[in-house]
């Protein structure tokens, strides 16, 4: 079928309005209940609203640890969307420094753990350990994809900063981010559905 056709630019045309349709980006906001949580698949964009918490690999093994211990945690894991993330400095007159995901395996042996401990919600970059995954699917968790290589623009999502603990960390301590359409995708639902795998599938030969 020649390209300049009619019945080729009608295919064409369908299949970008269906991409268009299966791509629509939806607002969330925090606290993720079970119901929203429930209603995202793999692959669905998304813009988050609310407060998310930032903490990486040093902050995870506290909280674990904590957890081991019977502690009380400084932040209520079932309310709680982590971030693995940690700000560069502060520029004069802004909220925050650039702020992007760092690699999400970084936490895979805490992630379990805190999972079963109530924790629904991450943000990060890469992909999850099957461990991870397994604790996603029987808890009904979520696991968001952060856009890397983009920090600047993504501060500019953030519009309050409060540190909440650990602070001997610096930046790697948890902060509460009060952000507005922070862009998302989610990489593994409830089901555990994996978008990774999904369209790495779709490539192969």
């Amino acid at each position: 079928m020649p390209m300049h056709s009619p019945e080729f630019l009608a295919g064409q045309e369908s299949g970008m309005m269906k991409e268009k349709k299966m791509n629509k980006v939806r607002s969330i906001k925090t606290p993720l209940t079970e119901e929203v949580i429930t209603s995202l698949n793999a692959g669905d964009m998304v813009l988050l609203s609310g407060e998310v918490y930032t903490a990486r690999d040093v902050a995870h093994r506290r909280l674990y640890e904590s957890l081991l211990k019977g502690e009380k945690l400084p932040v209520d894991l079932s309310q709680t969307v982590l971030f693995y993330a940690a700000p560069s400095p502060t520029p004069p007159k802004k909220v925050i420094g650039s702020i992007g995901p760092t690699t999400s395996y970084r936490m895979d042996f805490f992630t379990p753990k805190l999972i079963e401990s109530g924790l629904r919600a991450m943000i990060g970059k890469g992909n999850r350990s099957p461990e991870v995954v397994e604790a996603i699917k029987k808890h009904k968790a979520i696991y968001f994809g952060a856009i890397g290589g983009i920090a600047a623009l993504m501060s500019q999502s953030v519009k309050k900063v409060e540190l909440i603990a650990y602070d001997d960390l610096g930046p790697e301590a948890i902060r509460k981010l009060t952000v507005i359409n922070f862009p998302l995708v989610v990489i593994n639902d409830f089901q555990g559905n994996d978008l990774y795998f999904s369209e790495q599938r779709k490539w192969r030969i």
